[in-house]
């Protein structure tokens, strides 16, 4: 499943996860921690929406 941030378009892959933050390869969208910010634009994990296309 992929997450994208409703403001600037960034994509959380569970599959890839985001080593960058610490969070490893397939870590499930409910376990990134809440305090998560998109590395690009800074918003909280609240303003990113399900993908339709990453859906399986």
């Amino acid at each position: 499943m992929k997450y994208i941030c409703t403001v600037c378009g960034f994509e959380y892959d569970e599959e890839v996860g985001y080593p960058e933050a610490g969070i490893a390869p397939v870590t499930k969208w409910e376990e990134v921690p809440e305090d998560f910010e998109c590395p690009l634009c800074s918003v909280g994990k609240e303003l990113f929406e399900a993908s339709e296309e990453g859906e399986q």
